[in-house]
């Protein structure tokens, strides 16, 4: 089978990175990569999951609040120490005894 060059852009940390897992394995990046793609076309789709990051609902509200919080700083409280924090929260636990 006659083999191709075949140019590709990928970020320079990211290509150490797998250069140097590769070669943990015997491989170099032309080998990795080709298994990856004999295992695609055997396998007819990617062979690992590739899913969309999803948030819940939870996430999803603490990412609008932040949002708020930075638009409109005056209806947030505000600390200026970690210990301001802690002693709020002590005196919260105390009042619910």
């Amino acid at each position: 089978m006659a083999k191709v060059n075949t140019n590709i852009s990928i970020d320079s940390n990211l290509k150490k990175e797998a250069i140097q897992l590769f070669s943990e394995f015997g491989l170099d990046l032309s080998s990795a990569i080709t298994l990856f793609l004999q295992q695609s076309v055997r396998e007819q789709r990617i062979p690992f999951e590739i899913k969309k990051l999803t948030r819940n609902e939870e996430t999803l509200k603490s990412f609008l609040e932040f949002e708020d919080m930075k638009k409109d700083k005056e209806k947030y409280k505000r600390y200026s120490s970690l210990s301001e924090i802690l002693e709020e929260l002590d005196s919260a636990d105390d009042s619910e005894k």
